[in-house]
């Protein structure tokens, strides 16, 4: 895709301005480490993948901005605004794992100078973002190896370069299989209420010349029923221990009727998905959002007022509706409590 996701240079982080596609291609300058959860949180960044890489640049920016503290109250000063800056989103794992990561970096250094902490901080940030496009590309290899010549594709909310430093998850293996020239065709999900298919999905399936079809949510089950669907893409927030998948709400459903049908339901995430700390998806804390994405659509009122609303971002994908799960160590098959385990 010819836009980049995320961009660091200069001190400051570079989002493309997910709120605003496909009508408007805008980047978002983040500063500080609060800019970076307002990016989060308000969804100018979404995506797990892209997630993580965007939070390891926000400690890099925390760190940035107490460098002149002494030692002991710059490190716990950073720690204290990492654990605001995880709370931007509960969902996605990645989020956790990449702050994590990043505080190694701090407690494996501890007696290097501030300017040492900062330039070995920002290497780690550029390490992370760096190997999320070497795990997606790795990702699309061994998906691709599941996806037959011609196959109808059914993709569910936005799993592409949008969603990742570059390239895609779900969405990534739907891209190779179009450059392995397998005549491949894609039904994507239009994902209310935030409609991240119908207007990312779709946006770079047109950029890449994938032939594609939108469609809304409620019209897949009558698709796999038909038989026209012959293998569903989806991507992961979250992966517990034993598979079960937290991901973009209305994933479940599709998982269900695959099931009914036969048809083969695969999830594509990278191994920083899986979080080992927790075994089945009943540990999963699942985001509720705003009413607001409910009813209205660009700050236009659908519904009406006093009306309650329910809106969970995500749901949880039991795994046994689960074919397999892709990552860029391979394809994990049941039961995924030894499968999985085997990439810890």
């Amino acid at each position: 895709m010819k836009y980049k996701t995320l961009d660091f240079s200069g001190d400051e982080l570079k989002l493309l301005d997910q709120r605003k596609l496909p009508l408007e291609v805008e980047y978002y300058n983040c500063r500080t480490y609060l800019d970076i959860k307002f990016a989060i949180s308000d969804m100018i960044v979404r995506g797990a993948p892209a997630i993580g890489a965007t939070a390891a640049y926000g400690v890099y920016l925390v760190a940035l901005e107490y460098r002149e503290l002494e030692k002991e109250d710059f490190i716990k000063a950073v720690k204290k605004a990492n654990e605001d800056l995880l709370s931007a989103r509960p969902t996605a794992v990645n989020l956790y794992w990449a702050i994590k990561r990043m505080e190694g970096v701090i407690d494996k250094n501890k007696n290097s100078t501030t300017d040492e902490l900062l330039r070995l901080l920002l290497e780690e940030a550029n390490t992370i973002a760096e190997e999320d496009i070497i795990t997606n590309r790795k990702i699309a290899a061994y998906g691709n190896e599941i996806v037959p010549e011609g196959a109808v594709i059914l993709t569910h909310c936005n799993t592409g370069s949008l969603a990742t430093v570059d390239y895609g998850t779900a969405l990534g293996i739907i891209r190779e299989a179009h450059y392995a020239g397998k005549h491949i065709k894609v039904f994507a999900d239009e994902t209310r209420p935030r409609l991240q298919g119908a207007r990312l999905t779709a946006f770079e399936l047109l950029e890449e010349g994938i032939p594609a079809t939108l469609i809304p949510d409620s019209v897949a089950a009558t698709l796999i029923r038909d038989g026209k669907i012959d293998l569903i893409l989806v991507g992961a927030d979250r992966i517990a221990s034993n598979g079960d998948t937290a991901n973009k709400i209305g994933t479940y459903m599709l998982s269900e009727i695959a099931k009914r049908f036969d048809v083969p339901f695969y999830v594509a995430a990278p191994v920083s998905t899986i979080d080992f700390d927790i075994m089945d998806g009943s540990e999963i804390v699942i985001e509720e959002r705003s009413s607001e994405e409910v009813t209205h659509i660009n700050g236009i009122r659908i519904a009406p007022e006093g009306i309650d609303v329910y809106n969970p971002a995500f749901d949880v994908t039991p795994a046994e509706n689960i074919s397999g799960i892709i990552t860029e160590k391979g394809i994990a098959g049941k039961p995924y409590l030894e499968s999985l385990a085997k990439f810890k």
